[in-house]
């Protein structure tokens, strides 16, 4: 004897789904998510029903009543649909006949599944860019606390993770900063696809009741409405802007780890980890483990999945709505707590989880040679072309190395003895100091520069005084 529940679509069905299948089919438990959206979503529905006369005030009111008790069980924890429900529009729609009667199927007029989760998808993901952006923005002022303090401490830069030229360290994480920055105007600029209503584009066509759906759009804080019921129901195109967008968050999450992971070993030991953001070894008790920027860094390739899930997803669909539709919600849940978490516990290891060690900063900038470039910049405005003083430098270079020098090292008789246009300022022109200083070109490491562009930073953050 078949005991599975009874159906939730029409009576065409003679028998219920196979209990593994059910199982299969159900989206309920992970779509619980879109619950206090889906709510929001129908209240508006309900209002527009009212407003354009398909159903009567009294019946929009008990229904906006009954939506609300809904809104409550959910959150004191009494409201908790199984598997029968299949979906949490199906499982809000029952409960709501439960509590008003018949008039809680009144509800789905002029409304199919296809359009009502098109749109708590995306009054789920707007609310979440919101709080992402938020996330961004202690991002970066916990960058900017850092950076705020070592406008004139000096770490070597670097390009080919070989000593190219130093920097000042405020500059250097500036830099992140300013990703930061774009990542929050990206999420930004697909807020403008994620707030465009698909309510009231039905299964497919769109419907024959005499619907506002530009009032509901409005009720819902949209922008604006899709002007085609297929494209509405089965556009998933913001879901991949934000898929893409997020995955350039963790794109730069990850770089930043990478280089909190080389400073922390024992080679660098730029920074020094705190207790509080860090974990030992279990066999050797003198480790301190980067744990944070390592699970960011693992987790970035987690989100880069889903992107290519969606997109693997979206590129055979014939229109309109699929069921392979189903598969973009965990896929965006996922994306949206593994993003969020991520940035939360860069922010936290940023504020509370590193120090800079200044003195093995000041000792890494005075013991290689990438102060070669301003040797040549000396010679070049002492009127020599600079690929010659490029060539020059090349072997002032050569000879440190054969003695075992560095070049503030040199003597001046050395130096003359490779040209005479070098005189005793040279050992002032190659200090760290001097050779970051003297960077200062729009955007370079200048310190000057990098007051400037910290103030530009903490007006983009609305923080400066």
């Amino acid at each position: 004897m078949d005991t599975s529940p009874p159906q939730t679509w029409s009576q065409r069905f003679e028998t219920a789904l196979h209990p593994a299948i059910a199982q299969f089919n159900a989206s309920i438990g992970f779509d619980i998510q879109l619950i206090e959206y889906d709510l929001t979503g129908s209240e508006a529905h309900a209002k527009m029903l009212v407003k354009t006369g398909i159903i009567s005030p009294e019946e929009g009111q008990q229904i906006v009543h009954g939506l609300e008790a809904i809104r409550q069980e959910y959150r004191q924890g009494t409201f908790n649909p199984g598997i029968e429900a299949e979906d949490i529009h199906f499982a809000v729609e029952r409960r709501l006949t439960e509590l008003i009667g018949a008039v809680g199927k009144k509800l789905h007029t002029a409304r199919s599944r296809n359009d009502q989760v098109g749109t708590d998808i995306r009054l789920y993901l707007r609310a979440q860019i919101e709080a992402l952006q938020a996330q961004l923005q202690q991002y970066q002022r916990a960058l900017l606390a850092i950076a705020e303090e070592h406008v004139e401490t000096l770490i070597p830069g670097y390009t080919h993770l070989q000593r190219a030229q130093p920097l000042s360290l405020a500059h250097h994480l500036l830099a992140y900063v300013n990703m930061a920055q774009r990542d929050w105007e990206r999420l930004q600029d697909v807020q403008k696809r994620v707030n465009i209503s698909p309510l009231g584009c039905g299964a497919l066509a769109g419907t024959t009741f005499p619907i506002d759906r530009q009032y509901a759009a409005e009720l819902l804080g949209f922008e604006r409405v899709y002007g085609n019921s297929l494209d509405g129901v089965s556009d998933r195109d913001f879901a991949i802007e934000f898929a893409c967008a997020a995955s350039l968050i963790m794109v730069h999450l990850s770089r930043l780890s990478e280089e909190m992971i080389l400073w922390a070993s024992e080679e660098f030991s730029f920074v020094t980890l705190n207790d509080s953001c860090s974990t030992g070894s279990s066999i050797m008790p003198q480790k301190k483990n980067p744990d944070v920027p390592e699970l960011v860094r693992g987790k970035t390739g987690r989100v880069f999945g889903h992107l290519q899930g969606l997109l693997v997803m979206m590129k055979g669909l014939p229109l309109a709505y699929n069921k392979d539709l189903q598969e973009d919600k965990e896929a965006l849940f996922d994306t949206v707590q593994t993003v969020r978490g991520c940035l939360e516990a860069m922010a936290i290891l940023l504020a509370e989880g590193v120090t800079f060690r200044v003195p093995r900063l000041r000792q890494a900038v005075n013991e290689d040679y990438a102060n070669a470039t301003d040797v040549a910049d000396y010679l070049a405005t002492k009127g020599i072309p600079f690929r010659e003083a490029y060539n020059l430098v090349g072997q002032v270079v050569k000879t440190s190395l054969g003695s075992g020098k560095l070049l503030r090292e040199l003597t001046l008789e050395e130096w003359q003895a490779i040209h005479p246009a070098f005189e005793a300022d040279i050992y002032d022109a190659i200090t760290p100091q001097q050779v970051v200083s003297a960077r200062n070109s729009y955007g370079g490491t200048g310190f000057d520069q990098v007051r400037q562009a910290l103030q530009r930073a903490q007006q983009a953050l609305g923080d400066s005084e």
